[in-house]
């Protein structure tokens, strides 16, 4: 099993915790797997991994009701999902998640966060090449036999474990399998009792670049300004 070094990741989740927009993003993630799947959480695994991820953010389960109520109804936002694709300063490579209502409003928003700090959005295609889309599951590292666990996934489509800290230095297992293998790793997390503090699908970078501190502050400062705003659901990017 690898490790996972993610500091500066680490700090972006904490300030993302401290967003008040927070559930409003959950709400979305519910309301997508809604409309792609069912209201039943029992028939419908994407929506299961976003109601993991509220209680692992301790969205109130009352909201957590009144989202999957909301995407029922005739009234539903439908929401296009758009993966964006730049350049953060000094080369760093950049992806973007939304989820809008209008996409128009959003693209014209994202090009002005990159532009802003020194940035550029680019064609499709320009920088995917420098990430790999997987599911990845957070858990708790206590208690877990992490040997034992990394063994028994490898038959359910696990591709690396490593081995993380959440933003409050809690030992943590990162479990990554590739993007067709989403359902079954969930499944096999499912019947072992498990609990994820999040899951789902992240574009994992595949070569990172190394800054100075000042010039990785100036693309945190980028990210951050991108990650508040109410259309973009995660940001990912190459910044070791």
């Amino acid at each position: 099993m690898g490790r996972i070094f993610e500091k500066r990741k680490v700090t972006m989740f904490a300030r993302w915790d401290r967003l008040a927009k927070q559930f409003a993003r959950i709400a979305k993630d519910i309301a997508i797997a809604v409309k792609k799947g069912s209201p039943d959480p029992e028939s419908n695994p994407a929506l299961r991994r976003a109601m993991q991820n509220a209680r692992a953010a301790n969205m109130p389960k009352d909201k957590v009701e009144a989202a999957i109520r909301r995407a029922s109804g005739q009234d539903a936002v439908d929401y296009q999902e758009i993966v964006y694709e730049g350049f953060a300063p000094h080369g760093v490579a950049v992806l973007v998640e939304a989820a809008t209502d209008n996409p128009t409003r959003t693209v014209a928003n994202v090009r002005s966060h990159f532009k802003e700090h020194g940035g550029n959005l680019g064609n499709v295609g320009s920088v995917a090449f420098n990430f790999k889309r997987m599911g990845v599951f957070r858990l708790d590292a206590t208690g877990i036999d992490a040997d034992e666990l990394e063994l028994a996934m490898i038959d359910h489509g696990l591709d690396e474990m490593l081995a993380g800290v959440g933003d409050k230095g809690e030992a943590q297992l990162v479990l990554r399998c590739g993007f067709a293998d989403l359902g079954r790793m969930q499944r096999a997390v499912e019947e072992r009792g498990l609990h994820p503090l999040s899951a789902g699908t992240e574009y994992v970078c595949l070569n990172h670049v190394e800054l100075p501190e000042a010039e990785a502050k100036a693309v945190l400062e980028m990210i951050d300004t991108l990650e508040q705003d109410d259309d973009v659901q995660r940001v990912f990017h190459t910044l070791g």
